[in-house]
């Protein structure tokens, strides 16, 4: 459940991308179900923190126990979208012991040698874990489509091989939280001339970014597709407006906070007499 002290309405519900979404609709700097405006939102963003982090300490303890389950964020987005803040501002409010961060970059020659998702595999959460994946499988659909690294018909048999990677991930019991970054052009076209002028900044400026805005158009046709052919019920995808990084960040931290808070975890008991434990101790 949403926290309704922010909150008008639950983000699970709202952002998700329910049959007859369409990207082009979905204006980016909106706050949907947000009350309030950038300072509630950084104070809902530090008041979340505590509770991600207990929620998480609660899944780890469990993962240490037996329990199998586990949670995997997966983002997406054009540059400068805002997928480092997450991964600094939400995922950074967590025992990073409990944490599995993955990066997909270009791929390497060993893992061109596999199918696309060999390397994929490798870097899911294990039990007790959150996963994160910067960037991730839908890569091979996305920049695969645009750039025409892979001919037609091998990027729709990689859409129902990611389903089927997806559907035995959940069985295993792995929650995955799909999240779109959905930034603006113009936006996007501010974020980087800023890099430009911060020297602090240049190391994160490739010009190849201004390569991939010439193609923006069929980045968000790619988009569109992913969303129709993979937003399934057991991993359905969630749009989240990202003009404003203050609600993209508060917006993710809510998402996993009722991923977790759904999967109904208890405490483990312990295996010995509690009171017994106490006495020996001291008497130590």
């Amino acid at each position: 459940m949403s926290d309704d002290t922010y909150w008008t309405g639950d983000p699970y519900e709202l952002l998700r991308a329910e049959p007859g979404f369409r990207l082009a609709d979905q204006p980016t700097d909106a706050t949907p179900g947000f009350k309030g405006g950038k300072a509630d939102r950084e104070k809902a963003l530090a008041d979340g923190e505590s509770v991600l982090a207990g929620l998480q300490e609660l899944l780890f303890a469990c993962g240490r126990e037996g329990e199998s389950r586990s949670v995997l964020l997966v983002l997406q987005a054009m540059d400068t979208a805002g997928k480092g803040g997450i991964v600094s501002h939400v995922i950074g409010a967590m025992n990073p012991g409990g944490v599995h961060y993955a990066g997909f970059g270009k791929p390497t020659p060993e893992e061109l040698a596999h199918d696309f998702l060999w390397r994929v595999w490798r870097e899911v959460p294990k039990a007790g874990q959150v996963g994160v994946f910067d960037r991730s499988h839908y890569e091979d659909v996305l920049i695969g489509r645009v750039r025409n690294l892979a001919p037609a018909d091998e990027i729709e048999r990689r859409y129902g091989a990611i389903n089927a990677f997806e559907q035995e991930l959940t069985e295993a019991g792995t929650t995955i939280v799909k999240v779109m970054l959905h930034l603006g052009r113009d936006e996007q076209k501010k974020r980087l001339a800023s890099r430009l002028e911060r020297p602090d900044k240049l190391w994160k400026f490739n010009p190849a970014d201004v390569d991939e805005r010439l193609r923006w158009d069929g980045y968000q046709d790619a988009y569109q597709l992913m969303l129709e052919r993979t937003s399934t019920e057991n991993a359905p995808w969630f749009v989240v407006p990202a003009d404003h990084k203050s609600y993209a960040r508060v917006a993710v931290q809510q998402l996993l906070i009722v991923a977790l808070q759904r999967l109904d975890l208890r405490w483990p008991t312990p295996n010995y007499d509690v009171e017994e434990q106490k006495r020996r101790l001291a008497e130590s």
